[in-house]
Order: C-alpha cells, then sequence, then structure tokens
C-alpha cells in the first residue's frame, strides 16, 4: 500500500477531498519524522510507537572481500506495534479450522 493508496482511502472513508486527505497524511508523516529526528517517541494508541534507538558500534565482514571492517554507531527509527494491533494481525492463527 503506498502512500497515495491510504490517502485514497481515507478520502473515501471520509468524505473529503483527495487533496485534503493527501495534505493531511504527509502532515502526518512530516510530524513523525521531526519528532523522531528531535529523538522524541511517538505513539499513537491503538496502533504503536515509532521511536529512534541506538545502534552500537560492531564489527562486520565485507561479503566480497572478505575482510573485517568495522561498522561505526549509527541511530535507527523503529516501530513497536500495539497489542490491539497484533491482535488483528493474529487473529486467522488463533482459530485453525
Amino acid at each position: 500500500m503506498t502512500k497515495a493508496d491510504i490517502a485514497h482511502q481515507i478520502a473515501q472513508a471520509t468524505g473529503l477531498t483527495q487533496t485534503d486527505t493527501a495534505a493531511a497524511v504527509d502532515g502526518f508523516i512530516e510530524a513523525v519524522s521531526m519528532a523522531l529526528e528531535q529523538g522524541e517517541h511517538v505513539e499513537i494508541r491503538g496502533f504503536g510507537t515509532f521511536k529512534v534507538v541506538e545502534r552500537a558500534a560492531r564489527k562486520g565482514r565485507n561479503p566480497r572481500a572478505g575482510t573485517r571492517i568495522d561498522i561505526p554507531p549509527r541511530k535507527a527509527p523503529t516501530f513497536k506495534p500495539s497489542r490491539e494491533i497484533r491482535d488483528r494481525i493474529n487473529r486467522d492463527r488463533q482459530h485453525p479450522g
């Protein structure tokens, strides 16, 4: 599903124009991105939490040359889904048959 698909689905569900909905989706993405850039957590109850975690420096291996390389520490954005989302995704697996 693309950003345009999300905007289209929201527009159909709410009756808003596709243009207004696309602007709202863009605004949401920008707000989350800015918060993460500033080191903040973004929690959307019933959906999940976006946050930035610190990845430690580590040793790696160049797959082509086989030489060992140092991988520097870095920050990485993560998403942890809420229990409600995990339950919805796994609903079919709970009642096989």
